[in-house]
């Protein structure tokens, strides 16, 4: 069936990522990690919160404010004042960090990107920051680290590998915070789009965004594809349920063309609609409230 999908608002993001909504403020908060901009959407009203700092995943802090990654690391930021690093390094390794997501207990998960199409670049790795401001490398030997998480049950963490064409699938223990036995749960063929950002909604589906796909796949929990919803914009980036009833699935996008040689056959990057504005589709299916993260500043 066809979903009717709404343009929420149009900055012409040039590469939108990283819907989160807050059900204590009931608001929506998204970023535009290339054009350093940082946006809240009140279900009325939208703005931007913040210019000039690179915010390339998030989730909103349990105190108020919001943990950031981006290419120096992970930040605190209040939501007012100037954001404070954390920690831009995880076992010496640098943490060049891309999408973002907490755990029920507060730790946040991310993985770091170097991918570079024209060069040699060293593959990224899955990191964990504790509660303790600390951080460990849990993975390696990712291409391009993009969209997080986690099943109902709470056993399973997923991440995406956009230029491999793959969500990768680990069992996840919730006590310690370890990951183990990664196994592939989606290749994407190469003649559709790459999976991007991504949410898990209240029946353990997994929803992702396809770059360069036009569209949002909904896969079951054996990652067969369930359903796709189709999008105006070519790169379509990321998704997450909201609104009160979190039955509202937002969905970012990208206006500035990024070409990849993992690009499907026959892909325009020149001609078409890339992306730009935050969309939303309301279905009858629900998602899930996101995990906030819990990371102390160190020193405090």
């Amino acid at each position: 069936m066809a979903q009717t999908i709404e343009v929420i608002a149009d900055y012409q993001d040039q590469c939108g990522e990283c819907p989160v909504w807050n059900p204590e403020r009931s608001v929506l908060n998204w970023t535009d990690c290339t054009g350093l901009r940082f946006y809240e959407y009140d279900g009325v009203r939208h703005k931007i919160l913040r210019s000039g700092f690179q915010v390339n995943g998030f989730r909103v802090h349990r105190n108020g404010g919001f943990v950031v990654v981006n290419n120096e690391g992970v930040w605190y930021w209040d939501g007012v004042g100037a954001p404070g690093l954390i920690l831009a390094q995880a076992e010496g390794e640098a943490c060049q960090l891309n999408d973002c997501i907490a755990d029920s207990h507060g730790r946040l998960y991310s993985g770091s990107c170097f991918y570079d199409p024209q060069a040699e670049y060293p593959l990224g790795k899955l990191i964990r920051v504790d509660l303790d401001g600390t951080a460990c490398i849990l993975d390696d030997g990712i291409q391009l680290a993009n969209g997080l998480g986690f099943s109902p049950d709470d056993r399973t963490l997923y991440f995406t590998d956009t230029a491999a064409r793959t969500i990768y699938a680990y069992d996840y223990d919730p006590a310690t915070g370890d990951v183990k036995n990664r196994r592939t749960f989606v290749k994407v063929p190469a003649d559709q789009g790459l999976p991007d950002g991504m949410t898990v909604d209240s029946e353990g589906f997994v929803w992702s965004a396809q770059w360069y796909g036009s569209c949002v796949v909904r896969y079951d929990p054996d990652g067969s594809v369930e359903r796709r919803i189709d999008t105006p914009a070519k790169q379509t980036s990321c998704v997450a349920f909201g609104g009160s009833e979190l039955t509202d699935l937002f969905i970012t996008s990208a206006a500035k063309s990024e070409p990849m040689p993992v690009m499907p056959p026959g892909y325009d990057a020149v001609n078409g609609c890339f992306g730009g504005p935050l969309y939303r589709v309301r279905l009858e299916i629900r998602g899930r409230a996101q995990a906030q993260a819990r990371i102390s500043m160190p020193g405090r």
